[in-house]
């Protein structure tokens, strides 16, 4: 506790002290343009529409002079953002009627409508967390969730039609719609994902798989027209749709513009060439340049996300800009976005980013907010200039623990494949004191399960060995066998060598420091002996990834609203973030059997069921499966809950307006803030 209390007054005290920056909204009605023109004529009146221009030009051609123009406009009457009407004005850029789709997303408005302008300030933990900007801020997937996690609404593709028994989708594009660069974006572009990325030999030996395979079988996806593509599975797949709103930001429909990404392309470049640039660039093949251009920190790849990126990750602090070729507009036919440009400052850790939000130094964030700081930001926000919000967070809980049970080490994986191993040390957990300890009484004590609203809960599953009892948990190792100790105390493991578990984790979604360290004593004490083993999220990832190195990782349980579209936290994975927690059988179960290691029965059978699921054709039918697997989980204890249910806190500039303040679900599978529309953010003046 001492320590918590240290972090809170040190952070209290620097808050207090540190000075706020305010941010000045930019005012619409007047553009200064710096013009370059030929003088040929005396004086020249020219056009008179919503706008007046004058310009002054002398008689005969002798020089070219720099000049700024005053534009004048009636208030209301500027349609986008001032930058982007001097460009027009200066002949830099097409009219922003010629830049929209004939039928552009028109989207409400949560309080007014806007006004342009100011920079959206953020605060980023490590280079990498930058990348945020090109999914959560940029929710740009072919639906989109609404607010509230229920609603699926069109976003990139105007609509979709489902044909051939459920097992077909003709998804229809916005015809006019153009990448970041001016180019239009069409059924090419989506076809150069499937047949050259997707389905390219080189790129994906073992074919499409994951969520757009059903029974084995890869998507078929087939042109129609220039603004429509056939999506075709081998059985119906009623969770397409619901996929299609929580796709990762680097698919098919965002950044995959077949313009500039084929010249990395052996089927499109020149080979010489090519062969040319992978070499120059340091590259072992096209795949590795191929990849890098297409990465979100390649500001020069064309896109449809909501800003572009300027200054990107090694240079920092990272900035973005407007995409002038946004295809969402409000109700008064307003081009978005608002806001003008991000700003990332990029830290060390979590304590410097919320040292920051305290002092009232970013405008709009709940990402990276520690738990333990919620005090501070109460306590501060007057002097910040900020109002705390509290969102729905959908986790089931703030930290999971994932024994690794495809361990390198085959005494440790004896362990940790045990249930009976998984279900002791989840019920030497003593959550009710964490909660109040930790959480300040704010969250509720359970096991890793869904939120009750999901259909396939119960409570059962929350409370499956969530219970704190060390007498059934010392009952539970004795009956493994782990009933003899070393000269310290600490059991041995069933193969009489000793036993030591290092639990990795990157302190970035909560206060799990102080949780690791308190299950580390809690274990302890019926001779467990456990190391808590802090990490950046860069190592933390890499060694998770790898599958089988870790001991013991620490991730959050999100995806709580939304399992079976991402069902990670319910079969053994192999992940980074989530780290792996049985890599061997899941290349087992995504292979076919041809790598990996064949897993135990009940790990097929949840397997099986993610399949189920897919293929499900009532909603009944769906929620069967789902209610099965979540069971089977209740037992198995793959996953380890804590404390779960808490609200998600964030700070939000008094001058940041258009934030909705409730009714929001934040999941990552909505790309929350994404699913609240940012676009119409803005900065009030």
């Amino acid at each position: 506790m001492s320590k918590l209390m240290n972090r809170r007054d040190f952070l209290r005290t620097a808050a207090v002290s540190a000075a706020g920056v305010a941010v000045v909204a930019c005012q619409p009605q007047t553009v200064i343009v710096k013009e370059t023109v030929e003088v040929e004529k005396e004086v020249e009146k020219v056009v008179k529409e919503t706008v007046v221009v004058e310009k002054e030009v002398e008689k005969e051609v002798t020089k070219v002079v720099e000049k700024e123009v005053q534009v004048t406009v009636a208030a209301g009457d500027l349609k986008e953002a001032p930058a982007l009407y001097a460009k027009v004005a200066q002949g830099d850029l097409a009219p922003v009627d010629e830049r929209m789709p004939t039928e552009p997303r028109i989207v409400e408005v949560v309080e007014e409508i806007g006004e342009y302008g100011g920079t959206w300030r953020r605060v980023a933990i490590g280079p990498g967390d930058v990348g945020s900007w090109a999914h959560r801020l940029s929710y740009d997937c072919p639906l989109r969730y609404g607010p509230d996690g229920g609603e699926i609404i069109p976003h990139i593709i105007k609509g979709f039609e489902v044909t051939d028994g459920g097992a077909s989708f003709v998804l229809s594009l916005r015809k006019g719609h153009k990448f970041s660069d001016g180019e239009p974006f069409t059924s090419d572009d989506l076809m150069y994902w499937y047949e050259d990325d997707a389905t390219n030999e080189e790129m994906n030996p073992n074919g499409i798989g994951g969520w757009l395979a059903v029974e084995g079988e890869g998507v078929v996806v087939t042109k129609i027209d220039d603004y429509t593509t056939k999506w075709s599975f081998v059985a119906p797949y009623g969770l397409f749709i619901p996929q299609m709103a929580a796709t990762r930001y680097t698919w098919a429909f965002s950044q995959y513009p077949k313009h500039y990404l084929s010249q990395f392309h052996p089927t499109y470049a020149d080979k010489a060439e090519l062969d040319k640039m992978v070499e120059d660039e340091g590259y072992d093949n096209w795949m590795g340049l191929h990849g890098n251009r297409r990465d979100w920190r390649n500001p020069d790849c064309p896109n449809n996300k909501t800003w572009n990126g300027v200054k990107l990750p090694p240079d920092i602090p990272c900035s973005m800009e407007r995409n002038p070729y946004y295809f969402l507009m409000d109700p008064e036919g307003h081009q978005l976005p608002y806001i003008d440009r991000l700003r990332f400052e990029v830290v060390e850790n979590v304590d410097v980013l919320n040292l920051k939000a305290v002092a009232g130094a970013v405008d709009h964030q709940f990402r990276h907010l520690s738990w333990e700081n919620y005090p501070l930001f109460i306590e501060n926000a007057e002097q910040g200039d900020f109002r705390v919000v509290q969102w729905t967070l959908a986790q089931g809980a703030n930290l999971a623990f994932a024994p690794n049970q495809n361990h390198e080490d085959p005494g440790m994986a004896e362990i940790m494949q045990n249930k009976k191993f998984r279900q002791a040390l989840s019920v030497a957990i003593d959550r009710d004191e964490m909660n109040e300890v930790i959480f300040m009484g704010l969250g509720t004590p359970r096991q890793a399960s869904v939120v009750p609203s999901f259909p396939a809960w119960k409570e059962s599953q929350s409370t499956a060995y969530a219970q704190y009892d060390p007498d059934m948990a010392n009952a539970l190792l004795d009956e493994i066998g782990m009933t003899e100790r070393d000269a310290e105390g600490f059991r041995l493991r069933l193969d009489g060598e000793q036993l030591t578990i290092n639990c990795e984790y990157a302190p970035v979604f909560g206060p799990w420091g102080d949780v690791v360290e308190m299950c580390a004593n809690y274990w302890a004490d019926i001779g467990i002996r456990v190391f808590p083993k802090e990490e950046s999220r860069d190592l933390f990832n890499e060694r998770g990834v790898a599958g089988t190195v870790q001991d013991m990782s620490v991730w959050m349980q999100d995806r709580a609203a939304h399992f079976w579209l991402q069902p990670i936290w319910q079969t053994p994975i192999r992940g980074g973030t989530p780290a792996s927690s049985g890599a061997l059988w899941a290349d087992w179960n995504d292979t076919g059997g041809e790598s990996g290691e064949e897993p135990p029965e009940i790990v097929k059978k949840a397997y099986a069921l993610v399949e189920s699921m897919k293929t499900a054709t009532s909603n009944e039918e769906l929620v069967g499966y789902a209610t099965e697997l979540l069971d089977i989980n209740a037992e198995e204890l793959w996953y380890i809950g804590t404390v779960g249910l808490l609200p998600h806190v964030g700070v939000v500039k008094n001058n940041m307006r258009n934030v909705l303040e409730e009714g929001v679900i934040s999941d990552w599978l909505c790309l929350t803030p994404g699913n609240t529309t940012i676009e119409q953010y803005f900065f009030k003046s």
